[in-house]
């Protein structure tokens, strides 16, 4: 049979039910899935097979054989590879790792077990954890994982070059009443390979100036030196601590985040799209006195209209021209936090099947089983840097 993702189901799925019964199961569902992955490379790739197009995001690489133990037995896959791709692939169909799946699990097991979920059926919770519920054997699980996350936290780190910064935010229940807690995430380009990796992370209360500069320093105690630039969002307690953990460091402030923030200044719907013009105009200049110039008129231009606007980018828009300061090859990448977007989205992935975290210490296993992947991920791709631009 041809594989071509274009087509409909494979006209022979359900042969192997058809001559084996439910024996022959394992084998549609994984014809199943083998479609499903050959159908989401394509769309990763934006181009149908053997298109010629310059919007296309890398190539398809042959299959990986794979074999998958599920509830309707073992599944043989053929996962789909790609190569040139400016993002990892892996689809969706498979669970990225075996870490991120268990640290899942014993979260679901836990809030069962502390009340918060609904589930009420212990062997509906052992056939969807995969374990015993009870609290013994979620207490052995989590330690035995929790020994292996730690050690990955608190691993040394590689010298970095630019470091980016970001914080979300999940439900957990802390002394009986839901709140939600930061979750801090650092990553970097590593010097050596131009390569991206998750340096660390942290679950706090908030993202007040103490948390930040504690989960700041922990990363210096690692290893981390002052980094030739530092990308983040405005947030108050993390400007604070990173004055006192990296005085002197050069700040960049997310070019993204500014354009979004100028938006709650703009005084009427029709102004918004002209006023994001004038800031991508002001950004994507090529010199840093080619952007104080197109600063200054756009200044001007909104003084009598729009006069909170004019003042807010006076005063804002510089903190974003840190950039300039770098290489220019390098600057589109390293000028927004955009690199953790995907990060977050692969994270909120997993923590939403969660919902509510019954502590924090479920919320950090989870969240860091995730991170550990994606780095390991990131760091067996292809350089998101030229390294000869980071020395």
């Amino acid at each position: 049979m041809t594989e071509d993702p274009n087509q409909t189901l494979p006209d022979n799925i359900l042969l192997p039910i058809l001559n084996s019964g439910l024996e022959g199961l394992p084998d549609a569902v994984a014809m199943l899935v083998n479609h499903a992955m050959l159908i989401e490379r394509q769309e990763h790739l934006g181009a149908d097979p053997y298109q010629r197009t310059e919007q296309r995001n890398g190539h398809a690489n042959g299959f990986k054989e794979r074999q998958l133990n599920t509830r309707v037995g073992a599944l043989s896959l053929r996962v789909p590879q790609v190569r040139n791709s400016e993002e990892p692939f892996f689809p969706s169909a498979l669970e990225r790792g075996q870490r991120s799946e268990k640290a899942l699990t014993i979260a679901v097991a836990e809030m069962y077990l502390q009340g918060v979920s609904t589930r009420r059926v212990t062997k509906v919770m052992e056939e969807l954890c995969g374990l015993e519920v009870t609290s013994t054997q979620v207490s052995r699980a989590a330690a035995a994982l929790d020994e292996i996350l730690e050690a990955w936290r608190t691993r040394e780190i590689e010298a970095v070059s630019h470091l980016v910064l970001d914080a979300r935010y999940e439900k957990i229940r802390y002394n009986g009443v839901m709140r939600s807690c930061a979750v801090l995430v650092a990553a970097g380009i590593r010097t050596s390979d131009g390569k991206r990796t998750v340096l660390g992370c942290s679950v706090s209360l908030s993202e007040a100036e103490v948390h930040w500069r504690e989960f700041l320093v922990s990363l210096k105690q690692r290893g981390l030196n002052l980094p030739k630039s530092i990308t983040s969002d405005a947030h108050e307690g993390l400007r604070a601590a990173l004055k006192a953990a990296f005085p002197g460091g050069l700040w960049q402030r997310c070019q993204f985040h500014l354009q979004q923030n100028a938006q709650g200044y703009v005084p009427k719907q029709s102004m918004k799209e002209e006023v994001a013009a004038d800031i991508r105009g002001v950004f994507n200049a090529g010199t840093l006195v080619e952007a104080e110039q197109k600063l200054a008129k756009a200044v001007e231009k909104y003084g009598e209209k729009a006069p909170e606007l004019s003042a807010w980018m006076e005063s804002n828009l510089p903190e974003g021209f840190a950039i300039f300061s770098l290489p220019e090859p390098v600057r589109r990448r390293l000028r927004t936090s955009n690199m953790m977007e995907n990060l977050n989205l692969q994270v909120r992935r997993r923590t939403r099947v969660a919902s509510i975290f019954p502590n924090t210490a479920s919320c950090l296993r989870l969240v860091s089983a995730v991170l550990m992947e994606i780095s390991d991920e990131w760091e067996d791709s292809k350089a998101y840097l030229n390294p000869k631009h980071l020395i």
